[in-house]
């Protein structure tokens, strides 16, 4: 059986992924000024930053050409600051949710698992993870199902920032790990031409590099033994990292929430918004 780190990522990352991928919040976005969708993703993702250089967010994405990142930071402050792009996501992403569940977004199951994930979410520890203590220097919902989305995207970001240290620790780069986890699960190459700019030669480039490092076989289409081996540690860590956001639930309340986390997750997927697999390195073919 999965780590519980990782069957709450599942369960969790598409709540918070409606902020992304849900008409509300790219409306609500381009309605406070911004141009475009990358502009408004790039600005509502690092405005609990503030307004920092675009280097900075590059290096907290990790995973993203610094060109990418630089033709919509610092540019977008210039038609509404951060505090608009992250209310534009937020109230977005609350109303397609709530959209999204139905009669389920005002349930006491919504309830419950909004005031156990917060309780996790408030609780991790921010020591080495700048995104997630960024987002945790703000205020947090008293309404069950925005406190629910607030705290999916506080523990998103928790395990990311830890999935970077991962990366790092392992040397693998942030361009690389896009190559090595399409290598690992059989994602298509241009699944990442659109989300993350890797076009044929960046893509050639990257799998040379991999390959020299003996992680990549000859043919370059699969990782070998060594790589297999190097992207399980990867996983495991990043599983072990996010770990300590739970240690404030008891096992049973862990167990409670994956139960009360999975309706209302296929819910979300049902609405066909959200990718069913993509370079979050989220496969949504099985929630259970």
């Amino acid at each position: 059986m999965e780590p519980s780190a990782r069957r709450l990522w599942k369960l969790l990352e598409p709540i918070h992924a409606v902020g992304y991928f849900s008409p509300e919040p790219i409306a609500l976005l381009k309605d406070a000024g911004y141009r475009g969708y990358w502009m408004g993703y790039f600005a509502a993702r690092s405005a609990p930053l503030g307004v920092v250089p675009a280097e900075v967010v590059h290096a907290v994405f990790y995973n993203f050409a610094f060109s990418h990142v630089s033709r919509a930071l610092p540019d977008a402050w210039g038609f509404a600051p951060p505090e608009a792009a992250h209310e534009a996501r937020r109230s977005g992403a609350i109303a397609a949710l709530r959209r999204q569940l139905g009669p389920l977004a005002d349930s006491d199951d919504v309830a419950r698992a909004a005031a156990l994930a917060s309780r996790a979410a408030l609780g991790a520890p921010m020591e080495g993870r700048p995104l997630y203590a960024a987002l945790r220097s703000l205020s947090v919902a008293e309404d069950p199902l925005a406190l629910l989305w607030d705290a999916a995207t506080l523990l998103r970001e928790h395990r990311g920032d830890g999935h970077i240290s991962a990366l790092l620790t392992a040397g693998i780069g942030g361009r690389e790990s896009h190559v090595f986890h399409a290598l690992a699960t059989g994602l298509s190459p241009s699944a990442y031409a659109t989300s993350r700019n890797i076009h044929e030669t960046e893509w050639s480039a990257l799998v040379a590099g991999l390959r020299s490092r003996e992680l990549v076989t000859d043919s370059g289409d699969s990782l070998t033994d060594l790589g297999r081996e190097t992207k399980a540690e990867i996983e495991s860590t990043t599983d072990a990292l996010a770990a300590t956001a739970y240690a404030s639930l008891e096992p049973a309340e862990i167990d409670e929430l994956i139960a009360l986390l999975r309706p209302l997750t296929k819910a979300v997927v049902a609405s066909g918004e959200i990718p069913g697999q993509s370079p979050m390195g989220l496969n949504l073919d099985d929630l259970d």
